[in-house]
């Protein structure tokens, strides 16, 4: 095999890499909440154990970025890919890593309705998701229009995370609810809330692999 044909096919790789850990960590999401719902023990076991397999597959990631750039120098193009791919991976594993601090909270709380705490903790589940899914499909699709849209429903989650809090602080000045139960649920939300900015991250690394910009600010 020739060398540039090497080179390429290690890009080819390590994107295929990255879509494999984002789409495991955007499946580990959805079999959370789906566990939570039907209430299974053993898949929120499954999902706190299996914390470990992702940080592995992100230090081989890692590891192929860095031997790309220092044995076969990219530039342009796939400086931005190889670039976007090392920052991507962590806020992927951070992802991984809040869905297993919210397995362990559902564990704790033996799967208590969430939704008597506030009513708007379906919605932002399905909100986190939606932009969860839309800023991996754009990184590995290398959609930035797409990436932007992710972006722009910043705000979604956020004002979601606000009116559970809300919610949660209501319950705890009326006494209506153990108060050790409403501080899991507001770390519940509050890990919902930084999957979404992680995946905020993920969309603005879409858009730079594709412009070189990050925040309109010219990087490569």
């Amino acid at each position: 095999m020739s060398p540039r044909r090497l080179y390429e096919e290690e890009l080819k790789q390590l994107q295929e890499s990255v879509e494999e850990m984002g789409m495991g960590v955007r499946a580990t999401y959805a079999r959370l909440f789906s566990a939570l719902q039907q209430q299974k023990e053993s898949v929120i076991e499954e999902i706190i154990a299996s914390d470990q397999s992702t940080h592995t597959l992100q230090r081989r990631i890692e590891g192929s970025c860095l031997n790309l750039i220092t044995k076969q120098q990219p530039i342009a193009r796939d400086l931005r890919q190889v670039s976007a791919s090392l920052k991507v991976v962590t806020d992927i594993s951070r992802i991984g890593d809040q869905c297993s601090d919210i397995a362990e909270l559902v564990k704790r709380m033996h799967f208590k309705d969430l939704q008597e705490f506030s009513a708007h903790i379906p919605q932002m589940i399905e909100e986190t998701g939606k932009q969860l899914t839309e800023a991996i499909n754009a990184f590995v699709d290398r959609n930035a229009e797409s990436a932007q849209h992710v972006v722009a429903g910043d705000d979604t989650v956020d004002d979601l995370f606000n009116q559970v809090k809300n919610d949660v602080i209501a319950h705890l000045r009326s006494e209506a609810k153990d108060p050790d139960d409403c501080i899991d649920v507001m770390m519940f939300a509050k890990y919902l809330e930084k999957i979404g900015d992680h995946a905020v991250n993920i969309a603005n690394w879409a858009i730079f692999q594709e412009t070189g910009e990050v925040d309109h600010i010219r990087l490569l």
